[in-house]
């Protein structure tokens, strides 16, 4: 297939073959396919023809539905339209994704708030804020790919621009949320250096969509955030005073000299999501 960018279209081999549901099309070429369909009007008015030709079953079901649809659609049209949202917003969030990312940055507040009235020896030497930051970004992560957040998850998942893509813009806009919010808060309140849960945070987001690639992302994320609260928050927050003898303590884990080790995590993440890049298609 040739690209659409620069004038050229597909082939009408090759649209013909995708009319027909061809089995044995390869998934990059649909893919591509696709999103030179989406942008590319005479390919599309060639897809159609092909389809009242070569597959007359998919254009009866195309007709069948649409009469379905016809008398809804006659209904909604005298309903007010929503209010205009940017198109940036829908391919950055989920519909409904921003009242959480409110609860994380109220979450953030509050963890700050405890930073002002509690000791860092209660949380294994580590003040509240910073022992969960590094997991702070997951709550955001969990779901920004998640079906029950996401009225149009089939529709967005079946599009040709959905997969690793769409899943890293969604994560980035949950880390320009989260993340700022700490580095300011740490700034303001003077409880907590960046040095300490940046790279752990970003660690551990690489590492929850390397894992998401296998058990699905917002299990991933679940799963790391819950499991750094019962290994390692838990266990400090509950000995107090002895958390500082925790190997596991939030104060030890968050030194300058473990950097290396949440480096390395990092890496390894970011090396998994690149080499199964294919897999979130899928997902």
């Amino acid at each position: 297939m040739r690209g659409g960018t620069n004038g050229e279209h597909a082939s009408r081999r090759l649209i013909d073959d995708y009319a027909r549901g061809d089995a044995a099309m390869a998934a990059d070429t649909v893919w591509a396919l696709e999103a030179h369909l989406e942008a590319c009007a005479p390919c599309r008015s060639l897809l159609a023809a092909s389809v009242a030709t070569g597959a007359p079953e998919v254009a009866a079901l195309v007709d069948t539905v649409r009469a379905g649809l016809e008398p809804q659609l006659d209904a909604a049209a005298g309903v007010r339209p929503r209010r205009y949202r940017p198109r940036w917003v829908s391919a950055w969030l989920t519909p409904v994704l921003a009242p959480w990312l409110a609860m994380t940055a109220a979450v953030t507040l509050l963890a700050l708030l405890l930073d002002a009235v509690a000791s860092p020896t209660s949380v294994g030497g580590a003040s509240p804020a910073s022992s969960i930051a590094p997991v702070l970004p997951l709550c955001g992560v969990a779901l920004s790919w998640s079906r029950a957040l996401d009225p149009a998850y089939e529709l967005t998942a079946s599009t040709a621009r959905a997969g690793l893509p769409l899943l890293l813009r969604r994560t980035t806009a949950v880390l320009l949320v989260v993340l700022p919010g700490l580095l300011v808060g740490g700034w303001l309140t003077g409880t907590m250096s960046a040095a300490q849960w940046l790279l752990p945070s970003l660690a551990f987001t690489s590492t929850a969509l390397a894992l998401g690639s296998v058990v699905g992302v917002t299990r991933a994320a679940t799963g790391l955030a819950a499991a750094w609260g019962a290994v390692v928050v838990a266990p400090a927050w509950i000995t107090g005073h002895l958390s500082g003898h925790l190997p596991l303590a939030p104060g030890l884990l968050l030194q300058p000299d473990r950097l290396p080790v949440w480096g390395l995590l990092l890496a390894l993440g970011t090396g998994a999501v690149i080499a199964r890049r294919n897999v979130y298609s899928t997902l």
